[in-house]
């Protein structure tokens, strides 16, 4: 499956910005679809997934609270909706997917064999 990220950009503290990851394929109940993000001079780092259930994952408190994944199986699309951003949400975003992820290695990158190319958001104070 190919994935396409889009919906990054530059956006002031408090703001909003709802990413996209199209597939090229039917992903529900085939593939888990998870987030990750990689600051500059980061390591990539998870945060947040929707596993082949339908079940969501978000890596912390402050991302769960202010962050939304969805999936719309229509358009073969998981968003990510981001409220309330902070200059350390400045990343950038990937989406990726997998076919044998399952809940406990949601959060692994290894787990996910299919990338998308990459959004860049950027959360100006």
């Amino acid at each position: 499956v190919q994935l396409q990220a889009s919906g990054g950009g530059l956006v002031q503290a408090g703001g909003s910005l709802r990413l996209s990851c199209a597939a090229s394929a039917r992903t529900d109940r085939r593939y888990a679809v998870a987030w990750f993000r990689q600051a500059p001079g980061m390591d990539r780092k998870f945060v947040a997934g929707i596993n082949r259930s339908g079940g969501r994952i978000y890596s912390t408190d402050s991302v769960k609270d202010r962050f939304t994944i969805s999936s719309d199986n229509a358009r073969n699309t998981v968003y990510l909706q981001m409220n309330s951003l902070r200059p350390e949400d400045t990343a950038v975003y990937f989406c990726a997917a997998g076919s044998s992820v399952i809940s406990s290695n949601l959060a692994s990158q290894s787990a996910h064999a299919f990338w998308g190319q990459g959004t860049l958001v950027t959360v100006s104070s």
